[in-house]
Parts: structure tokens; sequence; C-alpha cells
């Protein structure tokens, strides 16, 4: 059963702040690890763009040409 915002609130209020300050580091740990994850997804679909030819890399310069070779 998920817990509504405010009951989660409210049941880490009653909480010490030894066990507040513990849940608010694996929380923050969890994050990064999330924030570790996405960036690794990411990384491996730009490799398989790269790959299938649907994206490739440079530099800034060389979107800019890409994008006035039309004009």
């Amino acid at each position: 059963m998920m817990m509504a915002y405010q009951e989660i609130l409210e049941a880490i209020a009653v909480l010490s702040m030894e066990e507040q300050e513990a849940l608010f580091e694996t929380l923050r740990q969890r994050r990064v690890e999330m924030k570790r994850a996405e960036i690794l997804k990411n990384a491996q679909e730009l490799r398989e763009a790269v790959a299938n030819g649907t994206a490739s890399m440079g530099t800034a310069e060389d979107l800019i040409a890409y994008l006035n070779e039309d004009d």
C-alpha cells in the first residue's frame, strides 16, 4: 500500500533526529544512484544511436555547420 505524502511526513516526524538523518542520507544516496543509472542509460542510448547512424558526434561548430548546410 502506498502512503500519502502527508502520511510519510507524519511518520518521519516521529523519528529521532539520528533516524531522520540516517533516512535523509539513505534518500540522498538513492537519488545519486538513480541519477547515475539515468546517465548510464542515456550514454548507452547515445552509443547505440551513433552506431546505428541515427546520431553523430562532433563539436558545436560541427552542429552549426550541419544546420547551415541547407542554406
